[in-house]
């Protein structure tokens, strides 16, 4: 059996998968084309290709195992008119996420911000405008596996944690969940909202001039989901009516962030670039998932997470 992956996972994976029976192709992500040598390929190991490979040529594909959480950049069209099983690494990249969550949390409490500028002019000034996170009220909007990693490491700040998803269905490590037609409540009653939907046509421009009106002005906002779910020159409006004590963004509507964007001149948005997934264990996370599927495949069994190309996720 026949594989391409765009990405070499190092000997010890590579040579496991080559154990279990597999015919390995590696080529680079950003120099894959079609070309014969992928005519019976059967399975796709990569992040985005899409742009440069036509998998419409790859007759024999049938499974494509994707490196990231999200999945929106796989040509949907394709995967279901040719019937092609897709799976991503859902979980895999969500324990440094939460740690992430956390830390902006803290970070915009407690202005660190400001305390490093000062560091650096070797200024000696007290703020005493810095707030607890304790007694505070949490919601996530998405209630995945880096929401319950985030929410799992909030267990200790005494904070109320509340989530949206499809139904309201009940979370492991969350207090109260609600269905995403409640949304504007949950909204209104935050102290910190944060982004851990899937993006979908459905959640595109999500976070609007309107729902960011519906939060409290002093709540903080976190993305570390999909830039376009938030409507980014509505967000720079209503930052300038002085609404929203802090936003963390670590995901962008195009990327990287134009340096002409104004959310760079903002100093009430932290911004880090789309670097919340990292950590020493990421590549091993994932070179474990990869291995355990191709287990999986050649051996007819169910795949670790099957994304649902109907819902996006």
């Amino acid at each position: 059996m026949k594989a391409l992956f765009t990405y070499d996972y190092g000997k010890e994976y590579m040579n496991a998968i080559k154990d279990l029976g597999y015919q390995i192709i590696i080529v680079k992500e950003n120099e894959v084309v079609y070309d014969d040598s992928m005519e019976d390929v059967e399975v796709l190991v990569c992040y985005n290709p899409f742009s440069t490979l036509d998998i419409s040529k790859m007759t024999n594909l049938k499974w494509i195992q994707l490196s990231s959480i999200g999945v929106d950049q796989a040509p949907k069209e394709i995967l279901l008119k040719n019937n092609i099983t897709l799976t991503n690494n859902r979980g895999g990249y969500s324990i440094p996420m939460g740690e992430w969550v956390v830390l902006k949390m803290l970070e915009i409490y407690k202005n660190t911000a400001k305390m490093y500028q000062q560091q650096k002019e070797k200024l000696w000034k007290m703020d005493t405008s810095l707030l607890e996170l304790y007694g505070k009220k949490v919601a996530f909007i998405g209630t995945g596996s880096i929401a319950k990693e985030s929410a799992k490491r909030l267990q200790g700040f005494g904070v109320e944690i509340i989530g949206v998803n499809t139904t309201g269905r009940d979370t492991e490590f969350f207090h109260k969940c609600y269905p995403i037609s409640k949304m504007d409540e949950v909204l209104e009653m935050s102290d910190v909202v944060v982004l851990t939907i899937p993006y979908t046509p459905k959640t595109h421009h999500l976070i609007n001039k309107e729902a960011l009106l519906k939060m409290k002005k002093n709540a903080v906002l976190i993305n570390v989901s999909r830039g376009n779910i938030i409507h980014e020159k509505e967000l720079v409006e209503v930052l300038s009516d002085n609404h929203l004590k802090g936003v963390a963004l670590d995901v962008f509507e195009e990327e990287p962030l134009s340096t002409e964007s104004p959310l760079w001149d903002i100093d009430r948005v932290l911004i880090s670039p789309h670097n919340s997934w990292i950590s020493e264990m990421r590549n091993q996370r994932r070179s474990e998932m990869i291995l355990e599927n191709m287990k999986r495949y050649i051996n007819n069994n169910e795949l670790l997470n099957k994304v649902d190309l109907e819902r996006g996720y």
